[in-house]
């Protein structure tokens, strides 16, 4: 039996839930099966619309819309640099909930560039598609992964945003396979990146439209749990995830991590691990390309490396739930991802297409988890719902930043000879030494108050400070 207390900060009230491990696992199964699944296919339609133009411009996309000279990497970097001053919408997941706010960004924007990038036909035309692109689709990630928090505990967050993310890296197969297939189609008036384009786009409206309809606002306005499992998930929380729930978004208290250096250096994390993501994220096909093979298939070899890294990501994930530790399942990653970039900028990827190939797939098992660890580490360690929906808009924010530096780096001049490997080594060293930093506060900590507790331990709606509590201990 487990006992949990559901409160809220403002009055006072206090009710005692108690429930089992059966009655909790079938909570869990119901949150699995009826929100993980429209979510991740969410985030599947969006990562396929963001990173197309990968697949597109292998079937000559970019010779077809005349752009020239360094043009295809300023279109890649404005979506970077524009994804910057989406954090204010961000905010509006916080106060409308993630299931309103998402789907109508999925609607009116993410889509229709995909659809009118079909009908573009010149640099101006998508260059104006990809700055909005930005703008609107930079809250997805954040918003999920706050929405997911008021519905999964701490040791639950990372395996159920790594599910989620890992529609983005599985989207970096599905469009090679649908690349592979359309730009097979010839003898007709369009191109096959405008078939691609359409396809890609027309499935995330469909999608969106249902998904708007579904998602629950959150657990307590479910229509698919009873009032008894509406108490449970409640208690949950407030146990192992929030000081309260459904407190209001106040602006000023919401910005008041960033008083806490660790919140500057969790920022450094996310700018430094976000350079390799966005190489793999935007040029896994230009890498493939580079080993000397045809159109068609570049794209097919693209859809192996992007299923090894989903696994790996699923398998970093679930273990880092199951130990309830971050940092060492972020370096794992972040290592490999730093081989690999070594590996292809070492050799000669022509003479030794095998080993370049084979360096691929050590990109996309590094590149891909650290963002949903880093996500989910952050995330564990700020209780409050309202400065864990800023702090994630935040940080999601720098990580898009990181794209800038990642196109300035992928100049064809370079190709394949890459440095994004100095990026994650520095990411290595601060991810571990900000690991043991937490190991090394919290033993601090036990030792003035005389007790051996862990972050497991302690409820979080007893944290309404925070990192100054008393009772606080660092998920590390």
């Amino acid at each position: 039996m487990k006992e949990t207390s559901d409160s809220d900060t403002k009055s006072q009230t206090v009710e005692r839930i108690i429930f089992g491990r059966d009655e909790e696992r079938r909570l869990l199964r119901k949150f699995d099966l009826f929100l993980l699944p429209p979510l991740t296919f969410m985030y599947l339609c969006n990562a396929l619309d963001k990173g197309n133009v990968g697949n597109a411009k292998t079937d000559g996309w970019d010779k077809d819309i005349n752009l020239s000279g360094n043009q295809y990497y300023l279109l890649v970097m404005v979506f970077y640099a524009s994804a910057r001053f989406g954090t204010p919408i961000s905010l509006l997941v916080k106060r409308f909930s993630a299931a309103r706010v998402l789907p109508i960004l999925m609607i009116g924007f993410v889509s229709g560039r995909s659809l009118f990038a079909a009908a573009a036909k010149n640099f101006s035309q998508i260059f104006a598609i990809r700055f909005f692109l930005g703008i609107f689709e930079s809250p997805m990630l954040p918003g999920v992964v706050f929405y997911l928090s008021t519905f999964y505990k701490r040791d639950e967050l990372a395996s159920r945003v790594g599910l989620f993310y890992a529609a983005a890296s599985i989207a970096g197969a599905f469009s090679g396979l649908i690349a592979f297939g359309v730009f097979h189609i010839k003898k007709t008036k369009y191109h096959g990146w405008q078939y691609l384009f359409w396809i890609e786009g027309g499935a995330t409206v469909t999608f969106a439209l249902f998904a708007y309809f579904w998602l629950p606002l959150s657990p307590s306005t479910w229509k698919l749990l009873n009032e008894r499992e509406k108490s449970i998930a409640r208690g949950r929380i407030l146990a192992d995830s929030s000081v309260a729930i459904d407190e209001r978004l106040d602006i000023r208290d919401a910005f008041r991590p960033f008083l806490d250096p660790l919140y500057w250096l969790w920022a450094l994390i996310n700018l430094s691990f976000g350079v390799p993501l966005a190489s793999v994220n935007n040029f896994l096909p230009q890498i493939v390309a580079s080993l000397g093979y045809s159109t068609i298939k570049t794209n097919l070899l693209t859809v192996a490396p992007n299923i090894v890294g989903t696994v790996a990501l699923l398998i970093l994930t679930f273990s880092s739930d199951y130990f309830r530790e971050r940092s060492i399942h972020i370096c794992i990653p972040l290592a490999t991802a730093v081989v690999g970039f070594i590996v292809l900028g070492s050799i000669d990827v022509l003479q030794h297409r095998n080993v370049a190939y084979f360096a691929c797939f050590l990109l996309t098992m590094g590149a891909f988890a650290p963002s949903v660890l880093v996500s989910a580490w952050y995330s564990n360690n700020t209780p409050s719902e309202s400065r864990r929906a800023v702090v994630a808009a935040v940080m999601v924010a720098i990580a898009n930043s990181s794209g800038l530096i990642s196109t300035n780096v992928f100049r064809a001049k370079d190709e394949p000879k890459y440095i994004p490997a100095a990026f994650g080594g520095l990411c290595l060293l601060l991810v571990s030494s900000t690991g043991l930093w937490m190991r090394l506060e919290n033993r601090r900590r036990n030792k003035i108050q005389g007790v051996n507790i862990t972050a497991a331990d302690v409820d979080t709606e007893t944290l309404g400070q925070g990192p100054k509590s008393p009772s606080f201990r660092y998920m590390y």
